[in-house]
């Protein structure tokens, strides 16, 4: 199937190119389609600016589209940065403040571990307006420097409960490697957008037969 990938933010792109193109699906770009559009996220939840996400880019682009919302809820700052994760040090899209704003907000703290989960919710959209979305998300905690380049966001300060495993399975993260020092194959097994594009695979056919 055709989709259109709702981002502009390349690693994300990357993310989702990748897993859904082992699901068979072909995923072309806002940047590829010629939609240089940004929908404001006025949302209060995940799920309300994906799908905000995904309307806008879908009208733009007249085929199915995928958005992704996401970001990390650190228990010890009461869920923070949570939707604002993408824009926490007051910009949009700045990956190393955000990241030394949340080393800042971490050192006020007492002593870790710093429990938290990585949350994504995923909104699939036809042009025909029905939708479906899904949520993944990966339980872990964060650390207050960075480990690894094989990332985003905050991918180098984010340690996974578990990691993906070469038999296809799911084993602890005895290691306690982030997600930044992760094989890709290993990220996505237990990734939050991973988990919530799963879900949507297993639930597309029935969604599609109801709603095209």
């Amino acid at each position: 199937m055709l989709i259109c990938a709702a981002t502009n933010n390349a690693g994300k792109l990357k993310e989702l190119r990748r897993i859904l193109e082992k699901q068979g699906h072909t995923v072309k770009s806002q940047k590829e389609l010629e939609i240089f559009i940004e929908p404001d996220e006025t949302g209060t939840t995940f799920e309300e600016n994906a799908k905000i996400k995904a309307q806008a880019i879908c009208a733009a682009s007249g085929i199915a589209t995928i958005a992704d919302d996401s970001g990390l809820q650190v228990d010890a700052l009461y869920g923070e940065p949570g939707v604002y994760s993408a824009r926490y040090c007051g910009v949009h899209g700045q990956d190393e403040a955000n990241n030394d704003k949340l080393i800042a907000e971490l050192n006020k703290l007492q002593a870790p571990p710093y429990t938290a989960r990585f949350v994504s919710a995923v909104c699939f959209m036809l042009p025909n307006g029905k939708s479906i979305t899904l949520i993944g998300k990966c339980e872990g905690s964060v650390i207050c420097t960075r480990k690894g380049t094989n990332g985003f966001g905050y991918d180098p300060l984010f340690v996974p409960d578990e990691i993906g495993c070469e038999d296809g399975t799911t084993c602890p993260n005895e290691q306690g490697k982030t997600y930044a020092q992760l094989e890709d194959w290993q990220k996505d097994a237990i990734s939050h957008r991973g988990k919530a594009l799963r879900q949507l695979d297993l639930q597309l056919d029935e969604f599609l037969r109801q709603n095209v």
